[in-house]
């Protein structure tokens, strides 16, 4: 049931893309300003307790919810966790983003690839070159297939019901978002305490699927960039993801790039040619092949279960 969880959520995302700021990250916020109060510094143990419970009460009320579903009836557990799948993901509409820009590039409209990149990222690029536009969609891809799809599906496969989804879905959340802590006193030391609850959540998927996009791409140069230019980047969770993914592909990413007025200094990482168009359609190959490996050994787990039970 759990494989047939992932694949209707993937194609009910492919067919109808969630409006995730709208149905997931307005409403938590909101839930957020409640929780935080009006006024009033909020000492940093505050800060902590409210992100724990938080965390529990998403994962631990999903999984309570699962339990009480499946008594009623398997058929309505079942239907919860491909919504609660759903609403967790967000990959398509994520996606969208990184094929308007590989469309736009194509057709040699740099103006419009530009503004796309900034609405997806979040800054300002109007100097960007179409190779520097290229290597951060293609960072941006590589991040986001693993936050939406590849770290979302590890913890739904581990823990009961939705609530591992759930519970990785919330801490990305509160770890990112700034609408997260935005009106909660003493919000650094929350965002801070997030970041790392996050980082520890997220350091076994981030390193499977690491291994999964190795396994699919050049496996040496992508493991040496692991090894050697991780450790340069200062977001540890994505320097494993963007060295290991240009490692596979054969593209160097990183580097100096052109953002918000001024250019930002930006280690190498990665191994190969500049960044183009034709790596971008890889990364898309790239992604694609690792979701349908990880698919594929998740029946053939089900399928040795099934056989040894």
């Amino acid at each position: 049931m759990t494989l047939l969880t992932l694949i209707l959520a993937l194609l009910l995302e492919q067919a109808r893309p969630l409006p995730v700021r709208r149905w997931v990250l307005v409403p938590l916020g909101r839930g957020m300003a409640m929780l935080g109060g009006h006024g009033g510094h909020i000492p940093p143990w505050t800060t902590r307790t409210i992100w724990l419970a938080v965390m529990a009460a998403g994962t631990l009320g999903s999984a309570l919810a699962y339990w009480l579903l499946w008594e009623l009836h398997p058929a309505l557990a079942f239907g919860f966790n491909v919504v609660a799948l759903y609403f967790a993901m967000g990959f398509r509409q994520e996606s969208r983003f990184f094929t308007g820009i590989h469309v736009a590039l194509r057709l040699g409209e740099i103006d419009r690839a530009r503004t796309l990149l900034g609405q997806w990222r979040g800054g300002q690029y109007p100097d960007a070159s179409a190779s520097e536009i290229a290597r951060l969609s293609i960072e941006k891809a590589l991040v986001t297939a693993h936050r939406t799809v590849f770290g979302v599906g590890f913890w739904f496969v581990l823990m009961p019901g939705p609530s591992g989804a759930l519970m990785y879905r919330l801490a990305r959340f509160l770890a990112e978002e700034p609408d997260a802590w935005g009106r909660v006193a003493g919000a650094g030391a929350g965002k801070g305490f997030a970041q790392r609850g996050f980082d520890f959540i997220d350091a076994a998927p981030v390193r499977l699927t690491a291994a999964v996009f190795s396994v699919m791409g050049n496996f040496e140069d992508a493991i040496y960039c692991w090894r050697s230019q991780a450790v340069l980047w200062p977001e540890r969770s994505s320097a494993i993801l963007i060295a290991c993914g240009g490692g596979a592909l054969g593209v160097r990413l990183g580097m100096p790039v052109h953002e918000s007025g001024t250019i930002v200094d930006r280690p190498e990482m990665g191994l190969g040619d500049d960044a183009n168009v034709d790596h971008m359609q890889s990364t898309v190959g790239l992604v694609w092949r690792a979701l349908l490996v990880c698919l594929f050994l998740l029946a053939l787990l089900g399928a040795a279960g099934w056989v040894g039970g």
